[in-house]
């Protein structure tokens, strides 16, 4: 059985220090009921000594949570914080106060000013106030990643002798590297006397990008605690992401030694909530959580998760609480991926017809970055249209403005592949283009009703454009179109209503479909 890494989370105290990121009392309290259902061991819920709200809040959590979880509140190793903090967890079940001190030469020297001596009798003496308030008491070692191996040892030694239950070794500007911080923990378990009896934790920011990294080093190392972070929120770039180290130990802990009693499937819903909550995004390429962390949109990936999910996703998405694969269709995406979402979709196309949706797919995926499913609905309309057309349109060019006249240049395409070009003006593009058609389809009808609509989101959407022409007999026909060009979608749909109306009258004249060479030219 591998060894259990306590999950200590501060997104409500060194989350809340994220720039923009302060929550009130009551934000604090819904994150809070997130946290335990994800189980997790310890909630560091605030700093009492610093403001009114953050004590109240420190208090209403250590209400809530009951005994489900440790909750931990922050001090300065000055008895007035710990105090203040002692007197927040009044009604706690499972208290803990959190109190230390700088140790690296930057910390004594030049921001508290005093020797190491001071500092390790300034330590014990707070470890011991706090003791005195309650049986768990944490002491964090302020800027460990940075100090002398050999003093870190000697304070550390004396808090736990003092009765510290938890050190805290914190890499608090992020400036170590794995494998050196790595070091510094297995020093400490082989130089510190009763450290065996004591829970060592490691609290690490991202400054150079390495939190993860950092803190895995040290469980590997002997730490039995990860403080972290939802969304990796904090200070400057941020603590430890949680959802990073608890799947990494989920996927590599035989080799870490290590398991967390985390539900992984609350991952991702933590991780929104604290997002709407903070109101800082998640990047869409963040680790576990980030709206792309199960996208796909090369073509040669999507082959294969197609296939066989694993072939590019280490994570099973549902293990997080993240749904499923994500197929993003771009220019990038091949045959394979437009085929899966079309089936997904209730369409089977194969063939031909696959290659010839999928030419049309391209000509709108390199006008948009992505081609929603609604673009494709709107493809296969485009499609199923196209196969029983008596004419397409192969070109339309639009000069109009203020104050140019509105002018139309049509390009359209018979069955056998012939090409009639006209040219005709309008009140405006759409009526040009309406006049251009009807110069080369002589088809006697009236234009009953015209809508147009947004089929997908974005400014880059296709816009789908109905129509409805009314046959001299009274009959009505529908016609659709859609295009990045709203022009363009206008003269498809004109298009596509004008064939129906031919081709219902030649099935009721019995003759041959006409084309512009059948028809008399116009007087």
């Amino acid at each position: 059985m591998t060894r259990k890494i306590n999950i200590f989370d501060t997104t409500l105290r060194d989350g809340e220090q994220s720039p923009g990121a302060s929550m009130n009392p009551d934000e604090k309290l819904v994150i809070t009921r997130e946290l335990l259902r994800m189980n997790v061991d310890v909630i560091e819920a605030g700093f009492p000594i610093s403001s009114p709200g953050d004590f109240k809040a420190v208090r209403s959590i250590a209400e809530e949570v009951g005994d489900r979880a440790v909750v931990c509140a922050l001090s300065r190793a000055v008895a007035k914080d710990i105090e203040s903090a002692a007197d927040a967890l009044k009604y706690c079940e499972r208290p803990r106060i959190h109190t230390g001190i700088g140790v690296s030469p930057s910390h004594l020297h030049d921001k508290l000013r005093i020797t190491e001596d001071a500092a390790i009798e300034r330590a014990v003496d707070a470890v011991k106030l706090a003791r005195s308030y309650v049986d768990d008491v944490e002491f964090y070692a302020e800027d460990a990643g940075r100090s002398d191996y050999e003093f870190l040892a000697r304070i550390i030694q004396e808090v736990i002798k003092a009765g510290a239950t938890v050190v805290n070794i914190p890499d608090t500007t992020g400036y170590s590297l794995p494998e050196e911080f790595g070091r510094r923990i297995k020093y400490l378990m082989e130089h510190v006397d009763g450290i065996e009896d004591a829970t060592v934790s490691v609290h690490c920011h991202n400054d150079l990008g390495m939190a993860t990294a950092l803190a895995l080093q040290g469980v590997k190392n002997g730490a039995t605690q990860i403080e972290c972070t939802i969304n990796g929120l904090g200070e400057r770039a941020g603590n430890t992401s949680m959802e990073e180290v608890v799947m990494a130990m989920k996927m590599h802990g035989n080799e870490l030694d290590a398991h967390t009693d985390i539900v992984t499937t609350e991952l991702t819903r933590a991780s929104r909530l604290v997002s709407s909550i903070t109101g800082i995004p998640v990047q869409p390429n963040k680790a576990i959580v980030g709206a792309n962390a199960f996208a796909h949109s090369s073509g040669i990936h999507q082959d294969g998760v197609i296939k066989k999910r694993d072939t590019y996703e280490i994570i099973n998405p549902a293990d997080v609480g993240a749904g499923g694969s994500s197929i993003i269709l771009t220019a990038r995406s091949g045959h394979a991926a437009l085929h899966e979402r079309l089936k997904a979709l209730g369409y089977d196309y194969e063939g031909d017809a696959l290659d010839r949706l999928y030419e049309r797919f391209l000509d709108v995926a390199d006008k948009k970055k992505e081609v929603y499913d609604e673009d494709l609905e709107a493809l296969v309309g485009e499609h199923d249209r196209a196969a029983s057309a008596v004419y397409s349109l192969k070109a339309v060019q639009i000069s109009c403005g203020s104050p140019l006249i509105a002018t139309a240049t049509i390009t359209l395409a018979d069955r056998e592949g012939n090409e009639t070009t006209d040219v005709a003006y309008g009140t405006g593009p759409v009526d040009a283009v309406y006049k251009a058609v009807n110069k080369i389809v002589k088809v006697e009808n009236d234009l009953t009703e015209f809508s147009v609509q947004s089929v997908t989101r974005g400014i880059d959407a296709l816009g789908e454009v109905t129509i409805r022409i009314t046959a001299p007999d009274g009959e009505v026909f529908s016609g659709r179109g859609a295009d990045n060009d709203i022009v363009v979608s206008s003269a498809k749909a004109y298009i596509n209503a004008l064939n129906r109306l031919i081709n219902k009258l030649t099935a009721s004249q019995g003759h041959p479909k006409q084309t512009p060479q059948d028809l008399p030219p116009e007087e």
